[in-house]
């Protein structure tokens, strides 16, 4: 009798127990993905009346489930269909690929005093862009084994509101070492990336082509790309002008330490390996990629020429090369300092046109903050400043500003900040909003204008260094969705840092 007692008891507890459990998982799973997103469902539409496609800018809505795009409908076609179902609707605001940033240093770890995981990857969800792929260098150590690439991957965990990638580097120490390339290429890095002059950080020594020659071999197993700052240079910076001749206030002394001749000469050199990974070259299946070209001169010319006869070779330039003039630039303002530098407003058209004519194939931002201490150092001393200009959150909407000056497109910018940036990165689910592709998308309004001054929100640990600072722009982000996940809406980020770490496999 006791027993029945107890097996009844038990038969009516244990559908209680069930379904209590079976409550706390569903609601935690919720607190979760809330938690992540600023949505908390997973099923949802976009909606707008200007949504860039592979297939033209069409009004109608996104369909998104589990993180990925599952259905694009025009206007016509989901009204009926949708309802019941929660709309994100953005009206007239363009909606498009979020942005692919190839060309960004995060400094993380060991540099996260100059900006680091948390507020880097802010500023990106509040600049509409999606992934970014970090840098070997300017973190602590360089990244250049497997080893360092792990520390880099335990400090983005739980960390980082995009997604993140990562270049490694090809340093002297292992160019001539193909099982430790292929090694630190099986640990997941994208592909690598080299300088052909010294970098400014100790443990990231410049490569020579030999150095290049072997590291393209090896990458050529893996079909993925070699970066190269492609500048040639005969001594260090400081030393190149005589502060009796010039005024190490006026960019204009700067600008003599770096000419277009550098570029020039480094890409002379690249380019007699870059025939290698031709078809039926050496290096067949591995890509050269020159980053942040600044000379649209014979340097652009060289590159061209190159890419005609076959060599796999493609080339970025930066918001700040198209947005600035070497003869704007204030006396004593270190904020503009990089390199290769900012030149004159001729180049300027130059490389502008050249974009427009897929002569230079996408663009980056080259996000490289520093401490302030360091980048505004000796009351505008541009010899000895840090080089770099700091613009993670703000590279839409230059891109934009200046180039609509210029006829540029809604489609021209997807195609260099997402779409082109995306089969550099080896990332075949990202850069356009299509079925199938996650969801990745930037929601923004391009008539909006705002000042860059002290109000204006900014999520970049130093935002006073950037030379965006005091400027109007045009085109105002409204919100950032990854993998689904609503991680940025006006002024407003998600919770927990849920972007992953990209590997390639």
């Amino acid at each position: 009798m006791e027993l029945q007692k107890k097996n009844v008891i038990i038969s009516i507890l244990l559908p209680i127990i069930a379904a209590f459990l079976l409550f706390f998982l569903k609601n935690s799973l919720k607190a979760s993905s809330s938690g992540c997103s600023l949505v908390d469902n997973n099923h949802y539409w976009i909606s707008s009346k200007r949504i860039v496609t592979p297939n033209g800018i069409i009004s109608g809505a996104i369909e998104i489930n589990d993180g990925k795009v599952i259905s694009i409908v025009k206007d016509e076609q989901w009204r009926g269909i949708t309802k019941g179902d929660q709309i994100v609707d953005f009206g007239e605001a363009v909606v498009m690929p979020g942005l692919i940033d190839v060309h960004a240093h995060l400094d993380d770890p060991g540099r996260d005093d100059w900006e680091g995981f948390p507020s880097g990857t802010k500023a990106a969800a509040a600049g509409g862009i999606t992934t970014l792929i970090d840098m070997p260098l300017n973190s602590e150590p360089s990244t250049v084994s497997v080893q360092t690439l792990d520390l880099k991957i335990k400090a983005a965990k739980n960390r980082i509101y995009v997604d993140v990638g990562f270049w490694g580097g090809l340093v002297p120490e292992n160019a001539f070492n193909a099982t430790a390339l292929e090694n630190f290429l099986r640990a997941g890095v994208l592909g690598l990336k080299s300088f052909m002059c010294p970098s400014g950080i100790n443990d990231f020594p410049m490569t020579n082509i030999s150095h290049i020659k072997e590291g393209l071999s090896v990458l050529a197993k893996f079909k993925r790309p070699l970066l190269v700052h492609a500048e040639v240079q005969e001594k260090l910076v400081e030393d190149s002008v005589d502060n009796n001749d010039g005024d190490v206030k006026l960019y204009s002394t700067y600008l003599k330490t770096r000419p277009p001749s550098m570029e020039q000469a480094a890409i002379t050199d690249l380019l007699t390996v870059s025939e290698d990974t031709r078809v039926g070259g050496p290096s067949e299946g591995a890509h050269l990629h020159v980053v942040h070209l600044s000379d649209a001169g014979i340097s652009l010319d060289l590159l061209k020429k190159a890419k005609a006869r076959g060599d796999s070779l493609t080339v970025e330039t930066c918001p700040h090369y198209l947005s600035f003039s070497a003869e704007e630039i204030p006396y004593g303002d270190t904020r503009f300092k990089c390199a290769p530098p900012i030149r004159d407003g001729e180049n300027k058209d130059k490389l502008w046109e050249a974009l427009k004519v897929n002569d230079v194939d996408m663009l980056s931002s080259d996000h490289s903050p520093s401490l302030p201490s360091l980048k505004l150092l000796e009351q505008g001393n541009f010899l000895k400043a840090w080089g770099g200009i700091s613009s993670l959150q703000y590279v839409l909407s230059a891109t934009w500003t200046s180039g609509r000056e210029y006829g540029v497109t809604f489609e021209q910018i997807t195609s260099w900040w997402s779409e082109r940036p995306a089969k550099l990165a080896g990332q075949h689910l990202k850069g356009a909003i299509a079925v199938g592709n996650y969801a990745d998308i930037v929601a923004w309004e391009p008539e909006t204008e705002f000042h860059l001054d002290d109000n204006h929100p900014s999520y970049a640990k130093h935002p006073s260094i950037s030379a965006y600072m005091g400027r109007k722009l045009s085109g105002k982000v409204l919100a950032t969705f990854v993998r689904g996940n609503l991680v940025y809406r006006e002024g407003k980020h998600a919770p927990a840092a849920c972007g992953t770490t990209i590997l390639a496999q």
